[in-house]
């Protein structure tokens, strides 16, 4: 069976009887450098979404790809992106779960249900939500949502990198690999990186002599 026909059977097992259903999910919790980027997309499962799946098992073509298709075919899809100042008075956990509110607050439809990818539910979001473990890859509309966050959130970093072409960032996307934390410590942090995570603030310290 393709991905997306189980992953959509799942979806209407799990939804029910609610008749609009979004799934959001986020991209860019664990970097250095960056915003984290949050997607909400209604789909109607009954459709043909042929190459949806979980975006970490996408290489970056295919994500491209499903994320036109979701972009020309979706019922309704939204985003948003909170940027590293926002994380660091937050924390980036907060930070995510506010960028996922206003991605459903951005949707042209009013969910009846929403998926939230983890097992946080989103703070004060006005209607029904379910959160689900590892919901990117077993949903329909949560796994093209994560499509989404994910292309949306690599274009903003590709982009950044003309501006901060010192760290790499359109290669990296602002994890913590070898180059950027040998570019981090060749340089120290610029205004896109977080500062309130480790590997950065580290390099913000002052020396104590």
């Amino acid at each position: 069976m393709e991905p997306w026909r189980r992953l959509a059977r799942a979806e209407v097992r799990f939804a029910g009887e609610a008749a609009v259903v979004a799934g959001v999910d986020e991209a860019g919790r664990g970097p250095l450098a960056g915003p984290v980027v949050a997607a909400a997309v209604v789909l109607d499962p009954r459709s043909g979404w042929d190459g949806v799946n979980d975006s970490k098992r996408l290489s970056a073509e295919a994500r491209e790809q499903v994320y036109a298709r979701v972009l020309t075919g979706a019922r309704a899809f939204a985003w948003s992106v909170v940027g590293p100042r926002s994380i660091d008075a937050l924390n980036i956990r907060r930070a995510s779960l506010e960028a996922m509110r206003r991605a459903v607050g951005r949707l042209s439809v009013r969910p009846d249900l929403v998926l939230v990818d983890g097992n946080d539910r989103i703070p004060d979001l006005g209607c029904r939500q379910e959160a689900v473990i590892s919901g990117d890859a077993r949903l329909l509309s949560v796994a093209a949502a994560s499509v989404v966050a994910k292309v949306v959130r690599d274009r903003i970093m590709e982009r950044l990198d003309r501006v901060w072409p010192d760290y790499g960032f359109a290669r990296h996307k602002g994890y913590g690999t070898p180059e950027h934390l040998a570019a981090l410590q060749r340089f120290g942090p610029c205004p896109l990186h977080r500062f309130s995570f480790a590997p950065v603030r580290v390099q913000t310290l002052p020396f104590i002599t």
